[in-house]
């Protein structure tokens, strides 16, 4: 048991590590890019950006959940999984090339997209090569390789990017810096494991997948859809400009809502998994867990809400100000996002992938809903708001995230045995601390005019206060919290 704690600390320490960095990377690279591109270029890549999710979708198909999930994956799981998805992969990619007029033609025909969409589909394959070996070193807890060639190859990346976007390639400059990062990870990969698979396909060991991976395909398959279909439709009915302005507040906003969504799933399946017999202990991790989410959470993403015009005046100068609002709603709405991913874990750990799929299945309808009731609106603009219909658009999706929190929250509860009240209160006084300090901060921030010395003002009033606070209440939580961060700590 100790060993099992031990290796959940070390686990979530390096997984932070490794978003940290990647963020860090992700932050300079595209500070220096959306200086010097357009809203136009971000937005033929947004629109390229919308296929390529599915295409590495269906070349998964859930099989890295299944493998995670099952508790002793042999030689020939993983070998007929990686031999899969490399097949898929070469499938995709050819029916993608052929296809690129197609996409050209969804987007008012901008003929620009049919040269970009044929060469960024090339990191699907160098994705699909790298998806059984991360698969393998999560599910044995050492994420320790996964940083080092997610670090190496954001760097890459950016380097090639930087230096393509001031040689002036426009979109190919983010084109490039995609394939570049992708080949780096796969290669450090697979040179520093020892791991290597099998020459054998096993039909009988991929259909045992398909009961968890099946159902977790068709799910991740609607999440995506629910993720996309907004760039889809507001390149195809807006313009790319304006899916230019969405596609920079999505970017930096899944920065943070994605980062902590990912940490979740990958430090805290494995640890549930081990311990889904015991449900009394089952339960007391999912409290713990609910809380540890609620003190980062809260602070990260209505914490940044507050100073989003600082941070886009402080990084982008006043170039980008109309997405500053929609990241704002993009950062609300990622609050249910990551809780909704947390609450699966629960839920796949025990087994109930049907559950999940149900619910993505509830949350798509309802977002396409709220959809059909704001499409008349999107288009709309004013002289001083370019994207006043995409405001509204996302009011209506962030009412649809709120629906789905609710149902999502009484199903886990059923099937963990435990009253709903009990994990709100889990998540309420991290929440209520967060908006009481809010206020305070923006008063503080509005004293200068100044971005740089308005966001540090507001950053260091908001750290001192949480943690003060919480310090002074003798919050365990935010002990374990930097126990976990140091590797010392465990569920």
């Amino acid at each position: 048991m100790n060993n099992l704690k031990n290796k959940t600390a070390k686990t979530l320490k390096w997984t932070l590590i490794d978003r940290v960095l990647q963020q860090l990377l992700y932050a300079v690279t595209g500070i220096v890019l959306a200086r010097m591109l357009s809203q136009t270029d971000f937005g033929l890549v947004g629109a390229v950006l919308v296929f390529q999710a599915f295409a590495s979708l269906l070349i998964d198909s859930g099989f890295s959940f299944a493998l995670i999930q099952r508790k002793e994956p042999t030689q020939t799981d993983y070998s007929t999984v990686l031999w899969f998805n490399l097949g898929a992969a070469a499938v995709l990619y050819t029916i993608l090339w052929f296809a690129a007029p197609l996409i050209a033609l969804c987007f008012q025909n901008d003929l620009r997209l049919i040269p970009l969409s044929r060469v960024m589909f090339l990191s699907i394959i160098l994705n699909a090569s790298a998806i059984v070996q991360t698969n393998r070193l999560m599910k044995q807890m050492n994420v320790r390789p996964v940083t080092v060639s997610n670090a190496a190859g954001l760097a890459a990346g950016a380097i090639v990017g930087i230096w393509l976007a001031v040689s002036g390639f426009g979109a190919w400059a983010i084109v490039w810096q995609t394939l570049v990062a992708a080949a780096v990870k796969s290669a450090i990969l697979w040179l520093g494991c020892s791991w290597r698979p099998s020459p054998v396909f096993s039909w009988s060991a991929l259909r045992s997948f398909f009961g968890i991976g099946g159902r977790m395909m068709f799910t991740s398959f609607l999440n995506t859809l629910f993720l996309n279909l907004y760039s889809l439709f507001i390149g195809a009915f807006v313009g790319l400009r304006s899916l230019g302005f969405y596609t920079q507040s999505d970017k930096w906003s899944k920065m943070g809502i994605m980062s902590i969504s990912q940490t979740l799933t990958s430090s805290f399946l494995p640890p549930l998994s081990a311990v889904q017999d015991d449900r009394d202990r089952f339960r007391r991790m999912t409290s713990k867990m609910n809380r540890f989410t609620a003190y980062i959470l809260f602070p990260a993403m209505l914490g940044l809400m507050a100073m989003a015009t600082p941070v886009f005046h402080l990084l982008f100068g006043t170039k980008w100000d109309p997405s500053i609002l929609l990241f704002q709603l993009l950062l609300l709405r990622g609050v249910f996002t990551v809780l909704n991913a947390l609450y699966n874990n629960y839920l796949l750990a025990l087994g109930h992938a049907r559950s999940i799929m149900w619910l993505e299945v509830l949350r798509d309808s309802v977002a396409v809903v709220a959809l059909a009731i704001t499409f008349p609106y999107m288009g709309l603009a004013t002289a001083d708001d370019p994207v006043y219909g995409l405001a509204i658009l996302l009011w209506g999706q962030l009412a649809s995230s709120a629906i789905t929190y609710v149902a999502t929250l009484i199903v886990v509860c059923r099937h963990v045995e435990i009253r709903p009240w009990n994990y709100l209160l889990d998540l309420a006084p991290y929440a209520a601390l967060t908006l009481a300090i809010i206020p305070l901060m923006l008063w503080i921030g509005s004293l200068t005019p100044s971005p740089l010395l308005q966001l540090l003002a507001e950053a260091v009033v908001a750290l001192a206060l949480y943690l003060g606070i919480n310090r002074l209440l003798g919050s365990r939580i935010q002990t374990d919290v930097f126990a976990f961060a140091r590797g010392k700590a465990s569920f």
